[in-house]
């Protein structure tokens, strides 16, 4: 995966949010890949096996860590591609680390150092979300709590602060703070559309703006796309109202990349 640090080129990260079934995932795996491969973007699919973090005790949260790191594990060997899942607890991370290529830890989590620890002890990729709560510059801490293992394979996921109720914003002056780490820098496009709790018993979310603020945020020096996709948003179990339906997903690469294109001709990192 040398693409992760490899400035001149934009990543993707995508996938349905979480694990609803096994033809879901693999139909939104195989879209993806054609659509990534078009564009020569490089592709890691993600979804979770479990969404431990909703806003109701009856949101569906996915099949559970045996059957779901399975199916992951099929999506890797079966499409050829690195995938990505969240971790919750310390206890999950040497099966998910068997079963794929890149750990992630969730934005409510970011500053669980024995979790970071742990997570890091593995050697591998892992993308911790910036806490909705924390400034650009906290996440120097978050950094140190990582490298302190030795292991430098992070990459930092930019997702939004909490501004009043229900309600996230995304402060683009975040990018070149945190890309001065050193560090891959990603922006969750879906996840800054959310409107958290918006719905009494779900979020909600605005996916109309996906496209200005992915575009926006590989201007200001994002080095990857993190965005949810799903073959039907609006029957989705989980965060449909920001998932991007996957009819939408090259047009909004197509232009990324192209942004992309002219910060590296200008020698803009």
């Amino acid at each position: 995966m040398k693409f992760i640090n490899n400035k001149h080129s934009l990543f993707i990260i995508a996938g349905p949010c979480v694990i609803e079934s096994e033809e879901i995932v693999f139909d939104t795996a195989a879209q993806l890949k054609e659509i990534c491969g078009r564009l020569s973007l490089p592709l890691i699919f993600k979804s979770s096996f479990d969404k431990a973090n909703r806003t109701s005790v009856n949101s569906f949260r996915g099949p559970g860590i045996e059957k779901g790191l399975q199916i992951l594990a099929d999506v890797r060997s079966k499409f050829s591609i690195p995938v990505i899942t969240d971790i919750h607890d310390i206890s999950e991370i040497e099966m998910v680390a068997e079963a794929v290529d890149i750990i992630q830890i969730p934005a409510f989590l970011c500053r669980q150092t024995s979790l970071i620890a742990a997570a890091a002890k593995t050697n591998k990729y892992v993308n911790i979300k910036k806490g909705q709560f924390l400034s650009p510059w906290d996440v120097k801490n978050i950094i140190d709590k990582f490298t302190s293992t030795g292991n430098k394979n992070l990459m930092i996921t930019e997702r939004g602060t909490t501004f009043g109720y229900n309600n996230l914003v995304v402060d683009f002056r975040g990018f070149p703070v945190l890309s001065q780490y050193g560090y891959p820098v990603i922006f969750d496009v879906t996840h800054s559309l959310q409107l958290p709790g918006g719905l009494g018993g779900s979020s909600g979310g605005q996916r109309e703006f996906a496209q200005p603020l992915a575009w926006a945020a590989v201007a200001a020096g994002a080095d990857g796309l993190f965005m949810e996709a799903h073959p039907d948003p609006e029957k989705a179990l989980c965060d449909g109202p920001n998932m991007i339906p996957l009819g939408e997903v090259e047009r909004l690469l197509s232009v990324a990349k192209k942004i992309h294109e002219v910060r590296i001709i200008n020698g803009i990192k």
